[in-house]
């Protein structure tokens, strides 16, 4: 199926403020194509992409930057992916402003990264895909291990030798 160009018979955005009292009547979630003119995907989403944010990071090539994305995924609710070759860092947390009903509560004032964001190329039918995705601390180590080379040890720290003299004068 085709995504939807921006001149399509659908709003491109979240389409219209949250209203005070609605509530998401219960309906079938219908495709795309199935959308009727005036009809907006996000009364049928449940605000997925309010759910988390996601941030371009640098492709790690050392030990120490993959220890960096190490430390990332040691705190939960993250996940690091790479998607056309980009690394992203993914932060799962629901805005404090998606209503109950999985409408924006500050719709009309929104900040300017909502107001830009379409539904033209949103995850509303499908799963993430992404060419690698890495959940736990572990997962990232080990794929560092499997395309950095050996660590080398580090050489023991070596301390100039100290020689003391006793500079006690007997009288």
């Amino acid at each position: 199926m085709s995504i939807p160009q921006p001149n399509s018979t659908f709003p491109q955005d979240r389409c219209r403020p949250v209203k005070k009292a609605a509530t998401k009547p219960e309906r079938r979630k219908p495709s795309r194509a199935e959308l009727k003119p005036g009809e907006c995907l996000c009364d049928f989403c449940t605000g997925k992409c309010c759910r988390y944010f996601s941030l371009p990071i640098d492709s790690p090539t050392s030990w120490d930057e993959f220890d960096s994305i190490r430390w990332y995924l040691a705190h939960g609710q993250t996940m690091v992916y790479v998607d056309k070759g980009q690394w992203y860092l993914l932060v799962m947390t629901r805005c404090k402003y998606l209503t109950a009903d999985d409408r924006c509560g500050i719709y009309l004032n929104r900040p300017k990264i909502c107001r830009d964001y379409t539904t033209a190329n949103c995850e509303y039918e499908g799963d993430w895909l992404f060419d690698k995705v890495f959940e736990t601390a572990e997962q990232i180590w080990e794929y560092a291990e499997a395309v950095l080379p050996e660590r080398r040890p580090r050489p023991p720290a070596t301390l100039p030798i100290v020689t003391i003299t006793s500079s006690k004068s007997e009288s």
